[in-house]
């Protein structure tokens, strides 16, 4: 083996690997006879004739090699700066990419400008407060009726303070609530005013019969209970805080509720449960002091406002369960009136 890095410039000479063998090479070896020693060489010579060659050969091609590595190079980089300007300018053309942090908020966005879908009929609060306003508005036509056609003796003294009442709240409730129903509102204040006639005509008519004492009874009753309505309205607000600062659980979350005891939403169905239960109290009422008309929008508005009380906001379970009492005795009272007047 050579004792250092050979060189392919040197001739390769028997004189030269003597030189540069070790003491134990092939050539030098000791006790190896000449033939041996020749035959060696040449082996030993044709591995550094073919070792040279190699070497002359990758000097030769080398600066090719290198040439062609650099154009190699060049094109490459150039090829790559054309393909870094396409894409830049095809990066261009295009719209930039959003993050996928912004889109869900543009999502949302893109949500909430569309416009909504409307809810069929049975999920609508605008279908079924229609429907109640129309009820409602066949109670009020029938007072209208009643006024013009029907005798005094046939109205309630129970039941009409009960409907002023109702209606007053119900015009408030139904301008407040959510989504507004301004028909309701119209038709409740109407009932008002067609209340007040009909109180009107039943107080004549019992002062006529002489009836003073029934009259100033219902009278003062009915005093009483405005008073009583009035002062709520009055300390409401003050007690309602209240009983919220006071931190009592249960107590103090009613009180704050949104159709909690302080709202309309919570005393327009209360004074719904009075009209039930004046109904309700009267189940044996003579059928010939019945109003065909009054009682068919009563039994229809308790219908209509048993699924409209779940759609409005705040939803009012009190208002949908008064309306199931009130269609069931208004539906009683309906049944035996029209079983007298056309079955009977």
């Amino acid at each position: 083996t050579p004792r250092g890095l050979v060189d392919g410039a040197l001739p390769f000479t028997f004189e030269w690997a003597k030189q540069h063998c070790h003491s134990h090479c092939c050539c030098r070896a000791a006790g190896a006879s000449l033939r041996q020693r020749t035959h060696r060489f040449v082996w030993f010579s044709s591995c550094l004739s073919l070792i040279s060659e190699n070497a002359a050969r990758a000097a030769h091609t080398k600066p090719l090699t290198m040439m062609l590595s650099r154009l190699a190079s060049r094109a490459a980089a150039s090829g790559t700066r054309a393909l870094l300007a396409r894409a830049s300018q095809r990066s261009a053309q295009r719209a930039p990419r959003r993050l996928l942090s912004e889109k869900p908020a543009e999502k949302a966005a893109e949500k909430a400008a569309a416009p909504e879908a409307k809810p069929g009929w049975w999920s609508s609060a605008e279908f079924w407060g229609g429907l109640g306003a129309l009820a409602g508005w066949g109670m009020t036509g029938a007072a209208i009726y009643d006024a013009q056609f029907s005798s005094p003796e046939k109205i309630s003294m129970t039941m009409t303070p009960v409907m002023i009442i109702y209606s007053s709240l119900f015009c408030r409730w139904a301008i407040i609530v959510k989504p507004q129903n301004l028909l309701l509102a119209a038709c409740h204040g109407s009932n008002v005013v067609a209340q007040f006639n009909q109180m009107r005509r039943a107080v004549e008519y019992k002062t006529s019969q002489g009836k003073d004492e029934e009259v100033q009874d219902i009278l003062m009753k009915s005093g009483v209970g405005a008073a009583a309505l009035g002062g709520m309205v009055v300390a409401g607000p003050t007690l309602q805080s209240a009983l919220v600062a006071a931190n009592l659980g249960p107590v103090s979350t009613f009180a704050g509720a949104a159709a909690g005891p302080f709202t309309v939403h919570f005393w327009a169905p209360m004074s719904k449960w009075l009209i039930s239960g004046a109904s309700m109290m009267e189940l044996d009422r003579p059928v010939e002091k019945i109003s065909l008309a009054q009682y068919t929008a009563l039994t229809l508005t308790g219908a209509f406002f048993s699924r409209y009380a779940l759609l409005v906001n705040p939803i009012n379970y009190m208002l949908c369960s008064v309306n199931v009492a009130l269609f069931s005795s208004s539906a009683w009272h309906l049944g035996r009136k029209v079983k007298a007047d056309y079955v009977d």
